[in-house]
């Protein structure tokens, strides 16, 4: 593995760790794309260390489950700020 991958590896799980961001949130900080951040965090990541990676599966999967909801909150949020608009017009 090359060492720029390497650090961002490192670079990406403490993010994902201190912050407890979302791979899309994690991929806009870090200027990659999400499947960077998935695979980093599901293949690089277990082969420099099993105890980060499992920290960080433990958040994700807390993400994956709670993604409905957030899903469903920018949903409720775009239709309101629609009614919003066409109410000033």
């Amino acid at each position: 593995m090359q060492d720029y991958i390497h650090k961002r590896v490192l670079q990406i799980s403490n993010y994902i760790i201190e912050s407890g961001a979302t791979v899309r949130q994690t991929a806009q900080v870090f200027g990659v794309s999400k499947s960077t951040v998935h695979k980093d965090m599901t293949e690089r990541l277990p082969e420099i260390n099993e105890i980060i990676a499992a920290r960080v599966r433990d958040i994700l999967d807390i993400n994956k489950a709670e993604r409905h909801i957030r899903g469903g909150e920018a949903t409720k949020h775009k239709y309101a700020q629609r009614r919003a608009e066409a109410n000033e017009h």
